[in-house]
């Protein structure tokens, strides 16, 4: 899906290529970069090593990104893994063990934790401990290890699935919004000069507004647009030229592919507008529910095409309006 924020294998040398490496560089957030200064700042002028950060929000927002910028500014390597890696606790004390004083561990889909290495990382963030066990049973020994003052740093998009406990160890939490237009055309016009890609100011305008409000959507667009208009035109990104190529990949004036039509068709059509449990929905529309929760529902809440009941999800009348279908008198009231 060319659309999905979701990290894809093309997104890493892209992103490698197109990231910031520090704040000033870093476009939108604005109440988060001003924070985070202010942190940054006060934590180096103590010479005190900054304190765990958890970053939550919608993937493709710039998590991985601000994880950088922080490891950037304070001079201090960052060791990257996801939850889903860290299936034992053996893993989790290899690096742990081998980081040095003031490095940054990045925790990518926090949220994915298994729960025993959870619990394992708590008297490490707070006390810079590990606890080896050796042993089973009554002879069993517990073995301390110092570990160096590290911060950690952990990204999740489902913020409600981590424990109260674990959120609590976190010395700041910031949550990522949305970009406005205007700061993802920022973000493309620096992409495009990076990328040494020519464009006019409406062709980046075309692009930003079909980018689901998200930079790393923006990126990948940018990017598929160049290789059509290198191929299909004179190699500039003008408007007219960027709706053909966005038309060519099924791309709407709203950013919507034919997987986020197709959820809506669903609820619309297999269950006449809803409401319609998650469990039905995914098995409907072909989909996994994390992949509805994670990647379509966001965007398609924040347009407003689909409300969320406690007996599931319903298509609203923008919904109907932007598919072109007529909607029933019920629906009126779903704006």
């Amino acid at each position: 899906m060319l659309t999905t924020p979701k990290n894809q294998p093309e997104d890493n040398s892209l992103d490698q290529t197109l990231r910031p490496s520090t704040l000033s560089e870093y476009v939108g957030q604005e109440q988060i970069k001003e924070n985070l200064g202010i942190f940054l700042t006060a934590a180096k002028k103590r010479g005190e090593v900054l304190e765990h950060i958890l970053l939550y929000g919608p993937a493709g927002l710039g998590k991985t990104t601000l994880a950088y910028i922080i490891a950037g500014e304070l001079s201090k390597n960052i060791k990257m893994t996801s939850g889903p890696a860290l299936e034992k606790s053996g893993d989790l004390g290899a690096i742990l063990t081998n980081l040095k004083e003031g490095d940054v561990l990045f925790i990518d889909e926090i949220h994915r934790l298994n729960k025993v290495v959870e619990e394992m990382l708590y008297p490490a963030m707070e006390d810079f401990v590990f606890d080896i066990i050796i042993g089973k049973g009554p002879s069993a020994k517990t073995i301390q290890l110092k570990l160096p003052h590290f911060t950690m740093i952990g990204a999740t998009t489902s913020i409600g699935n981590l424990t109260s406990a674990f959120r609590s160890r976190f010395g700041a939490t910031y949550k990522l919004e949305f970009y406005e237009n205007s700061d993802i055309e920022k973000i493309l016009k620096r992409s495009s000069r990076i990328l040494n890609v020519k464009s006019d100011a409406e062709g980046i305008n075309l692009i930003a507004s079909r980018s689901r409000q998200t930079p790393r959507v923006a990126n990948r667009l940018l990017k598929r647009v160049r290789d059509y208009v290198e191929v299909k035109a004179d190699g500039v990104i003008k408007k007219d030229i960027a709706e053909k190529a966005l038309a060519m990949l099924a791309v709407d004036e709203l950013g919507l592919e034919n997987a986020d039509r197709k959820i809506l068709e669903t609820i619309i059509k297999k269950f006449n507008g809803g409401p319609v449990g998650i469990q039905a929905l995914a098995a409907s529309a072909g989909e996994e529910e994390n992949t509805i929760l994670e990647v379509y529902e966001p965007y398609l809440l924040q347009l407003g095409f689909i409300n969320r009941t406690p007996r599931g999800r319903e298509a609203t009348l923008s919904a109907y309006n932007h598919l072109k279908i007529k909607a029933p008198p019920q629906t009126k009231n779903l704006i």
